[in-house]
């Protein structure tokens, strides 16, 4: 059976600025893709972190049933808030550590929705150090902000 495997990145020019996100869905047998999907999307004022959520965001929510899935993102704030910080966030009722409220709660809300229906194991790559789908998810990420570019 493959295993299924979501690479995502998020691009902003300026922060907040245009924005893009990216995400590249690849299923492996024994290491051979098989099969694989692009999406990318982008809004017109946003922020870097805000386009890292949307990405890992779609391509859970992409997923039509529940699957194993590996999401690998090059973003500490996704990971580690979605394997992390989620939990006492919940805990105090959506409240940093320092009893402010989180940013971009909703995202949060909506990530922790997608991965309630699937499996998922998250990793963490370098960004820009010549990984190949966290550069084709950086590409589609920069290709989904050139519309809102001026």
């Amino acid at each position: 059976m493959p295993e299924l495997f979501a690479y995502t990145d998020g691009a902003c020019s300026g922060n907040p600025g245009p924005g893009g996100w990216g995400a590249l869905l690849v299923a492996r047998d024994g290491g051979a893709i098989v099969k694989s999907r692009e999406l990318s999307g982008g809004e017109a004022e946003t922020t870097n972190n805000r386009m890292e959520l949307m990405a890992a965001i779609t391509a859970l929510e992409t997923l039509d049933r529940a699957t194993k899935v590996t999401v690998i993102t090059d973003s500490v704030y996704v990971k580690d808030g979605i394997t992390k910080w989620i939990h006492g966030w919940k805990a105090r009722g959506w409240k940093t550590a320092g009893k402010k409220p989180v940013k971009n709660e909703e995202l949060w809300k909506r990530l922790d929705a997608a991965t309630q229906r699937h499996n998922v194991t998250w990793e963490w790559v370098k960004g820009h150090a010549g990984h190949p789908e966290n550069e084709k998810a950086d590409e589609l990420a920069r290709a989904g902000m050139a519309p809102f570019k001026p």
